[in-house]
């Protein structure tokens, strides 16, 4: 099965960078040694401390598998010049209904974060908008139903 490509900003890629150092450099030889400590105290049965060191390991690790994933199979997006169309990396304001503008960048499903602005190119409103131009209207399907957006801005 191929891999899924994980769009990142520029930003993104060092963010989770600097996540990944700091579990393989920091996290991880603090729990070795929480590890050991609980070890040297003798009986693992009933050593809460022990425990509590092994689920933080098992989180660390997986974490650190995701991210390695996810930064190998990452395709970093470039600034884009184009301010016709809405695109990967862009920003785009929007308005519901004539209500007040909203701006979004578009990122990867990695990067999204819709209260810091940020929507993933996989949401229903990412979809809607990606290759629309300044001025057009957009629907979106949302449990409340459908919901209207128009283009104001591409940047």
């Amino acid at each position: 099965m191929a891999e899924r490509v994980h769009f990142l900003t520029p930003e993104g890629k060092d963010k989770l960078q600097k996540e990944l150092d700091y579990l393989r450099n920091v996290r991880r030889p603090e729990i070795a040694e929480s590890l050991r400590s609980a070890v040297d105290e003798g009986d693992l049965s009933e050593n809460a401390g022990y425990e509590e060191s092994k689920r933080e390991q098992a989180f660390v690790e997986g974490r650190i598998r995701d991210i390695e994933a996810i930064l190998s199979s990452a395709q970093i997006l470039k600034e884009s010049t184009r301010r016709d169309v809405v695109c990967l990396g862009c920003r785009v304001t929007i308005t519901e209904d004539g209500g007040a503008p909203e701006t979004y960048q578009i990122v990867g499903r990695t990067e999204a974060d819709p209260t810091r602005g940020r929507i993933s190119n996989e949401s229903p409103l990412g979809k809607a908008l990606l290759g629309r131009r300044s001025g057009e209207e957009v629907t979106v399907q949302s449990p409340d139903g459908t919901l209207r957006f128009e283009i104001l801005t591409i940047e």
